[in-house]
């Protein structure tokens, strides 16, 4: 597909779209192992199920005010209203999203984190076998690039099995939960796996991202209110719950607040190198969420030889497989390939071809159609930093050991994962 005119990139350097994806899927991964962490409140007596209530408020509200902030109303109201036929499958998408995520829940409580991570990752592959069949990613590749995709998801995969095990510890009463907790995380792996449809629909349709999860996020808010509310005994049971959590609620907003940074990453990742590429890159949160565990929460310590050789290994596995997936670019081929399931979505939906391949090259048609920005949008943000406000008055401190040390470093590295490629972003495709 073209990318930009010549003149643009005769003006200065532009990075790939390659590169830029592969850049967006591994910020993803830094960004969605750091807000898994707040899930160990589990571990502390309330419900999986409001937990991930906890961490869905904060999914909300930052699916709302980071878009406004990023793009404006006006923008991401008119890119709605030009695909209004992805809106039910970004509300499908959000409904995954919520099923899957307190599947984990109750997988972190069964099992132990360290053993769910991977079990769940699986749904790298699932989203692979979707990006196959349906929206022809691969077809037209050589053996070369099969070989480094396929081989680098499946490496992932086998890299976080390896770390599940050098790192998993029994909780009290795992023996008679371990099927349960099993399943649980295999089922989230395969909600995750199946919610990238939509996903990769919206993006070879020119949707931007941004767009996306507004509404996205409708799904995730009504499913995972119904299902908290049904399981806990109705609302009253439900407003009681959530009275005595409150205090809990600062940091689980925290925590979904940072997934949807890791999952915006992971959206621009789908749209620019597919979820077959995208999405493992994306699973490398497992080595995220391993440092989090074992130098922030002390989760390893006094482990044996073995269980660091296991987690050498499995680590060196897991960046192999991310090498093997960052480098194989898509052929012309591959990008030929892709464009027949392009048109495929014009003709179904009366879309313009030239307007949506110019969105899936990195430009923003609609961004020069677009007025400038509106006040409310001020309104939004700052409404967003009042909760956050409001939140920590009440917040108590938990009774979790935490290394300060190496939560500082952790942090700073984030940070500057999420500086380094909210930049190259910004510059490449002005989050188109």
């Amino acid at each position: 597909m073209a990318t930009r005119t010549e003149s643009d990139r005769k003006a200065r350097p532009i990075l790939s779209l390659h590169r830029l994806g592969v850049l967006c899927g591994l910020a993803a991964g830094a960004w969605l192992g750091a807000a898994e962490a707040p899930t160990k409140l589990v571990t502390l007596g309330f419900s999986p199920f409001l937990i991930s209530m906890g961490m869905v408020i904060g999914v909300f509200v930052a699916r709302w005010t980071l878009p406004m902030a990023l793009k404006g109303t006006t923008y991401v109201f008119r890119d709605l209203r030009e695909k209004r036929h992805l809106i039910p499958w970004a509300v499908l998408a959000g409904a995954l999203w919520a099923v899957a995520n307190t599947l984990t829940i109750f997988a972190i409580r069964d099992i132990g984190l360290s053993v769910a991570f991977p079990l769940w990752n699986t749904n790298s592959l699932v989203g692979l076998l979707w990006g196959v069949l349906l929206f022809r990613e691969l077809r037209g590749a050589d053996t070369g690039s099969w070989t480094k995709v396929v081989g680098g998801a499946i490496a992932i995969v086998i890299g976080a099995c390896i770390l599940g095990l050098a790192t998993s510890q029994a909780p009290a009463g795992m023996s008679e939960r371990a099927a349960a907790g099993i399943a649980a995380a295999l089922g989230a792996g395969l909600m995750w796996g199946t919610m990238y449809i939509p996903y990769r629909k919206a993006y070879i349709s020119g949707m931007n991202p941004l767009s996306f999860v507004t509404i996205f996020t409708f799904g995730e808010l009504i499913t995972i209110g119904v299902l908290t509310i049904s399981f806990l005994g109705g609302p009253s049971a439900f407003l009681h719950e959530f009275g005595r959590f409150r205090p809990a609620l600062f940091w689980l907003f925290l925590g979904g607040f940072c997934w949807v940074i890791g999952d915006l990453f992971q959206q621009y990742a789908a749209k620019y190198v597919g979820i077959a590429r995208g999405i493992p890159l994306s699973n490398t949160n497992q080595l995220w969420g391993l440092a989090w565990g074992a130098l922030v929460f002390g989760e390893l310590y006094g482990k044996s030889a073995t269980y660091q050789a296991m987690v050498i290994i499995g680590s060196l596995i897991i960046v192999g497989g991310a090498i093997a997936i960052s480098r194989a670019e898509a052929p012309k081929s591959e990008q030929a390939s892709w464009r027949i399931a392009m048109m495929r979505e014009c003709r179904r939906y009366d879309m313009e071809p030239a307007r949506v391949e110019a969105a899936l090259a990195g430009e923003d048609p609609l961004s020069k159609e677009t007025p400038r920005r509106r006040w409310w949008e001020f309104l939004i943000v700052l409404v967003a930093l009042a909760v956050f406000v409001w939140l920590g008055f009440d917040t108590e401190a938990h009774d979790l050991s935490m290394n300060a040390f190496w939560t500082v470093v952790l942090l700073l590295g984030t940070l500057a994962v999420l500086v380094v490629s909210t930049i190259a972003l910004w510059k490449r495709t002005r989050f188109s």
